[in-house]
């Protein structure tokens, strides 16, 4: 998407790892709430990236997470991409 990435799955991890990128303050948040599930991003910024265990997770929340990060990504790039992206 416009050359930029909002998630990095490693399927070959065991249980299945995500990395997401998220606001600095959020990122912190779920650290704390989801210790051993929720980590700063492996090999990535660990301010910008958090790395997520996908099993045990409620219900919606990696969900909610794959949104967030999507939606950081696209208010990054330049209009013109981003008007491209919202077509239908």
């Amino acid at each position: 998407m416009g050359g930029k990435i909002f998630a990095i799955v490693s399927k070959d991890s065991e249980p299945v790892q995500i990395s997401l990128k998220c606001d600095p303050d959020l990122a912190l948040d779920l650290r704390e709430e989801f210790p051993g599930r929720v980590n700063p991003g492996y090999h990535l910024s660990k301010r910008h990236w958090n790395t997520v265990l996908v099993d045990q997770l409620p219900d919606g929340e990696l969900e909610d997470w794959i949104g967030h990060s999507y939606e950081l990504v696209v208010a990054s790039l330049p209009t013109r991409i981003r008007q491209v992206i919202s077509k239908p």
